[in-house]
C-alpha cells in the first residue's frame, strides 16, 4: 500500500523537505499570515486557525487530495496535524467524513440494529430524534469531539432527566459512533471517555401493613375500576406492563397458576401505540399465587362478562385481555398510574408509586419466610443475587431473626 506523506502548506506555493519528519513552507506574499515558527499553520480572518495538508493522490484524476483542519488555537491545530502525520506514516489514516451526524444516525438506526426487538428500536429512535439529533445532528461526523459530547451529556442531566435515561442516550450515541469507527468513517470514537452522571439508588418503599389495609378498604369503598388489577399486582408482584398485558388463556383456574408470557408496552415514539413483547427478563415464568388471587381474577372475569353484554357490538377485546375498560380496550399505563396515585395521595402516602406494589409483594414474601429463590422466580429476576441485593434490608432482618431463633434453640437444649 502506498503511504502518502501529508504536505502541509501555506497559501500559494509549497515545497516538501527531504526529511519525512520535517516540512518547509515558503510563502511568496505578505498576505499569508503564518503563525510564528510554524510555517504550516495560518490564522484565519475570523480568528481561528487552519492547518492544511495533502493526504495523497486521487487515483482517478491524479491530483493531490488537499484537506484542512481547524481549531480555536494554534496549539490545537498543530497537535491535530501531528496526529494526522503520524497516522499517514503508520497507515492508519482515515479520511475525514463529511456526512452529518443526523444522516449517519438514521442509517445506523435503519441498518445496524438487526436482532433488536421492535420496542428497543422504537426506544432508540425516540432518544435519537428527541434528544441527540436536535443538538448534535448538524455537526459533521468527523468534527464531533469529546468536549461537544460531554457538554451535551451535561445538558441532559440539567434537564431533570434521570441518570439512567442519560446513560441510555449516551449508550446509543456510543454504539452508533463505534459502528462508524468499525466502518472506517471515524478514526476513533469521540464519546469514548465521556463522564456520566452517577445513578442514585432511590431505594424501595414498600407499603407497611396498616397502609396495605387502608388501600384495600378504600378500593372496596370506591368500587374502584382498577381494584382487581391493583390487588392482583399487590399479591403477585407482577410488573404493571405484565398485568395490563395478561390474557385469559394465561390464567389456569383449574391448576391455580398464572403464566407470565408477555407484557403490553407503549412505544415511545408518538402515535405508535402499544405492542406486546416478552417480559423484561426475556423469559416466561409461572406464578402460583394465593387462592385469594384466583378468586379476584374470577370476579374480574364475571365483571368483564357483564361489560361485554352491556357494550354489545361495541365490545372489542381481540387479545382476550384480563384487564380492560368497559368496552374491552386495553388500559393505558398512564391512566392506571394516575388513578392509583389519586388513591394513595388521598390516603396520605403520596410518595408511593405503582411499582411499589411489586416491592411490597417481595418484602412481605420474604418476611413471611419465602426463600430468595422463590421470590426471584415469582418476580422474574435474572438471578437470586439481584433479588438479594434489591431487598437487602429484608435479608438482614431475616438473618437477625435466624440468629435469635438459633439462640433460643441453644437455650432449649443446653444451659450454655
Amino acid at each position: 500500500m502506498n503511504v502518502y506523506r501529508p504536505m502541509l502548506y501555506c497559501k500559494y506555493e509549497v515545497h516538501s523537505c527531504a526529511s519525512r519528519k520535517e516540512f518547509l513552507f515558503m510563502a511568496r506574499t505578505k498576505n499569508c499570515r503564518s503563525a510564528s515558527g510554524s510555517g504550516n499553520i495560518r490564522k484565519r480572518p475570523n480568528g481561528t486557525w487552519e492547518g492544511r495538508y495533502t493526504a495523497g493522490t486521487d487515483e482517478r484524476t491524479g491530483k493531490s487530495i488537499r484537506r484542512s483542519v481547524y481549531g480555536k488555537t494554534q496549539k490545537e491545530v498543530r497537535e491535530r496535524l501531528r496526529q494526522i502525520t503520524n497516522d499517514i506514516d503508520t497507515g492508519s489514516y482515515v479520511a475525514p467524513c463529511s456526512m452529518k451526524y443526523s444522516e449517519w444516525i438514521d442509517i445506523w438506526l435503519s441498518e445496524y440494529l438487526t436482532g433488536r426487538s421492535p420496542l428497543t428500536i422504537s426506544q432508540y429512535k425516540s432518544y435519537a430524534h428527541n434528544h441527540i439529533v436536535p443538538v448534535l445532528g448538524n455537526h459533521r461526523l468527523d468534527e464531533l469531539s469529546l468536549a461537544q459530547i460531554q457538554k451535551f451529556i451535561n445538558s441532559l442531566a440539567q434537564e431533570s432527566l434521570s441518570a439512567k435515561t442519560v446513560k441510555n442516550i449516551y449508550g446509543i450515541m456510543h454504539r452508533c459512533l463505534q459502528q462508524a469507527v468499525t466502518l472506517g468513517y471515524l478514526r476513533h470514537n469521540p464519546s469514548e471517555h465521556c463522564s456520566l452522571p452517577r445513578s442514585l439508588d432511590p431505594g424501595i418503599t414498600p407499603l407497611e401493613t396498616p397502609e396495605i389495609m387502608l388501600l384495600i378498604r378504600r378500593l372496596q369503598e370506591l368500587n374502584h375500576p382498577d381494584a382487581n388489577l391493583i390487588l392482583v399486582t399487590l399479591f403477585t408482584g407482577m410488573r404493571q406492563s405484565e398485568v395490563i398485558g395478561l390474557s385469559w388463556p394465561d390464567v389456569d383456574f383449574r391448576k391455580g397458576i398464572i403464566f407470565v408470557r408477555r407484557q403490553l408496552v407503549k412505544l415511545p415514539e408518538k402515535g405508535q401505540g402499544y405492542i406486546f413483547s416478552s417480559p423484561k427478563s426475556r423469559k416466561s415464568r409461572i406464578i402460583k399465587p394465593a387462592p385469594t388471587v384466583m378468586r379476584i381474577l374470577d370476579r374480574q372475569r364475571e365483571q368483564q362478562k357483564h361489560w361485554a353484554q352491556t357494550a354489545g357490538s361495541a365490545w372489542d377485546n381481540p387479545d382476550n385481555l384480563v384487564f380492560t375498560n368497559e368496552v374491552g380496550r386495553p388500559l393505558a399505563h398512564v391512566t392506571v398510574y394516575k388513578r392509583f396515585k389519586d388513591i394513595v395521595r388521598e390516603l396520605g402516602f403520596p410518595e408511593c408509586r405503582f411499582h411499589d406494589l411489586r416491592h411490597t409483594f417481595a418484602t412481605v414474601s420474604l418476611e413471611n419466610g419465602d426463600s430468595i429463590k422463590t421470590v426471584q422466580a415469582n418476580l422474574g429476576h435474572a438471578t437470586a443475587s439481584f433479588t438479594m441485593a434489591k431487598y437487602a434490608h429484608v435479608s438482614e432482618a431475616m438473618r437477625m431473626e435466624s440468629s435469635v431463633q438459633m439462640d433460643r434453640f441453644i437455650h432449649n437444649v443446653s444451659d450454655l
